[in-house]
């Protein structure tokens, strides 16, 4: 059956399309954000937009959204996907070394700020339980927004991500609280809390150990037909079944995806997955963008543009502020705590639904939350400012305003990228041996402590490709890869190697599978740095034991031989890896000769 363009549903998707296609690629032209120009759009023609001459002029019908409900879902999903990918790039391994962070500061940060915030609105007239639910909402940070603008990766997108992840597990809870204060609720509002807390941990269990048994099984299936139509039905599928799960135990959709994004990431699949549904996420990141834009009315705002400028940077100040304090405490540099601080200043989309709540409990008049409301759309459609502003702030306040411009560009010397304790012992030993090299860190402390001693060192975040592609690497003699981050340096060593096929790239390595799965990303060498510690312990206890050297050498050769074979296995390589060895039995006589 013909679908004519009568039909809004038809009608509003073209609008949709048609603004995606012309957006993207107008804003990427001028090195804009995007994101301004999404919700741009959704302003343009939404209904306070020119949908509301559609009487006046019948043809506006045709290039307007006359249904703001009807691409809301849409909207929602791009948030799902979002968090999707965002679990993705992570493991289990890395979210529980980022447990002081998440159960930290993040909730400091949510409750600090809704503290302050709830605080200030009680003494301007807000009573103090429209207050709490005022507060609580309003410190709620873009998920949406802040990530793909920073990342999860570099300085700054590890602690955001941290306070957000945690946002998005207070969310629910959130909700059920302010159910819990509204005046017709009894004692059966904080017992529904504690239901919703033991329903949701037993079915984040649940979908773990079914994730961990089902999920290899599914994408091998999917990966052996070699049908990238059935590998996107089936990554959707997941995401689709997890957050369908989460929501029936009382949980947010989004905690359904993040763990549906964690669970793939455990698999050899989730590269593969990552680029099949990334152009989804965008264009339905960019549908969310749309309804936010949708959802501010020009007429209001002009009405009452004074009081919602100051609302406006009320919000921003507080919340920037408290988040700016904490990351201190926590010893985070003070550009990285302020751009972090200014990046997490404007409120969320997930405010508007605790907004939605605090009104239907009547903790909140209509006409306050409407106010709100409009003050969450202008705080999303300036994110990116605030993103830019923080920026120019951090690297005023670190001085490295100029360090992007200090590496010479004729490419005649290593590159380390990574500057700990791994990277400066590999920086001292090319300078022993009068080899040039350069170093990069993005922690600038640590590069004004290597200048301080005399290292060649810039201040840089390998996160941003712009960055990436100033340092010449095609030139280099090698790069070496030290920094502690074995996601990111997978990605890395992938990027770089289509770029420079002839590198030699040397990775530091956590454990046996990361060092496999450098090599298939095209490292020339992988170094686990645990495989040769443990070695070395095995050996010194041994030997402490009263093992003899010579059985004592050749039991951690065979061990080394084992799981150089391993790593040859998992990566698929034609040559053996290079790990350390040990001299052999026969090899002791000449050495001590």
């Amino acid at each position: 059956m013909a679908i004519g363009l009568d039909n809004p549903g038809f009608s509003d998707a073209l609008v949709v399309l048609g603004a995606a296609g012309l957006v993207i690629p107008a804003f990427a032209r001028f090195k804009i954000s995007p994101v301004i120009g999404f919700i741009l759009v959704g302003l343009l023609v939404g209904p306070a937009g020119l949908g509301s001459q559609i009487e006046r002029a019948p043809w506006l019908y045709y290039v307007t959204i006359s249904d703001p409900e009807f691409v809301r879902p849409f909207a929602e999903f791009g948030i799902i996907l979002l968090l999707f990918s965002i679990g993705l790039e992570l493991s289990f391994r890395r979210l529980w070394a980022m447990r002081r962070l998440v159960f930290g500061i993040g909730p400091a940060e949510l409750l600090g700020s809704a503290l302050i915030i709830g605080i200030t609105l009680h003494y301007v007239g807000q009573s103090w339980p429209g207050a709490i639910g005022l507060g609580l909402a309003l410190a709620l940070s873009s998920t949406a927004l802040v990530l793909p603008l920073v990342g999860s990766a570099s300085a700054v997108g590890r602690g955001a991500f941290a306070m957000l992840l945690f946002e998005d597990l207070a969310l629910v809870p959130i909700i059920f609280a302010l159910g819990a204060l509204a005046p017709s609720a009894g004692e059966g509002g904080w017992v529904n809390i504690g239901m919703v807390a033991l329903r949701g941990g037993l079915t984040v269990v649940a979908m773990y150990v079914a994730g961990r048994l089902i999920l290899p099984r599914l994408f091998g299936q999917a990966a052996r037909t070699k049908s990238p139509e059935l590998f996107l039905a089936a990554s959707l599928l997941v995401v689709i079944v997890a957050s369908v799960a989460t929501t029936a135990a009382g949980l947010s959709p989004i905690v359904g995806a993040l763990l549906a994004g964690l669970l793939i990431a455990e698999t050899e699949y989730h590269t593969e997955v990552e680029v099949i549904t990334a152009p989804f996420k965008g264009l339905a990141l960019g549908v969310f963008l749309i309804t936010v834009g949708m959802s501010l009315d020009l007429r209001l705002i002009t009405q009452n543009w004074d009081e919602l400028l100051l609302a406006v940077a009320a919000v921003v100040t507080i919340k920037a502020v408290v988040t700016y304090l904490l990351l201190r405490v926590a010893n985070v540099g003070r550009g990285v705590a302020a751009e972090t601080g200014l990046l997490m200043g404007s409120p969320s989309e997930t405010t508007l639904i605790v907004l939605a709540t605090a009104a239907q409990a009547q903790l909140i008049q209509l006409s306050t939350a409407a106010f709100w409301q409009t003050v969450t759309a202008i705080g999303l459609t300036i994110t990116p400012l605030l993103a830019f502003a923080g920026r120019v702030i951090s690297r005023r306040i670190e001085g490295r305003g100029e360090t992007l411009d200090e590496p010479p560009q004729d490419g005649k010397r290593a590159v380390i990228i990574g500057f700990g304790r791994v990277g400066q012992l590999v920086a001292e030993l090319l300078a022993v041996h009068d080899q040039p090299y350069l170093a990069v860190e993005a922690n600038i402390d640590a590069v004004k402590a290597g200048r301080a001693a005399g290292h060649p060192i810039i201040f840089g975040d390998v996160v941003r490709s712009q960055f990436v592609d100033r340092l010449d690497l095609p030139n280099a003699r090698a790069l070496i890869l030290t920094m502690d981050d074995p996601p990111l340096s997978v990605r890395l060593a992938r990027r770089i190697r289509a770029l420079a096929p002839d590198l030699p790239i040397i990775a530091r390595a956590r454990d046996a599978a990361h060092a496999a799965e450098l090599y298939r990303a095209g490292v020339t060498d992988a170094v686990p740095e645990t495989l040769e510690s443990s070695l070395q312990l095995s050996e010194a206890v041994l030997v402490d034991l009263g093992v003899a050297m010579g059985p004592v050498i050749a039991s951690i050769h065979e061990k080394r031989d084992e799981l150089r074979q391993s790593i040859r296995e998992q990566a698929e390589l034609s040559r053996e890896p290079r790990i350390r060895r040990l001299p052999r039995l026969s090899d002791l006589g000449s050495l001590s000769g």
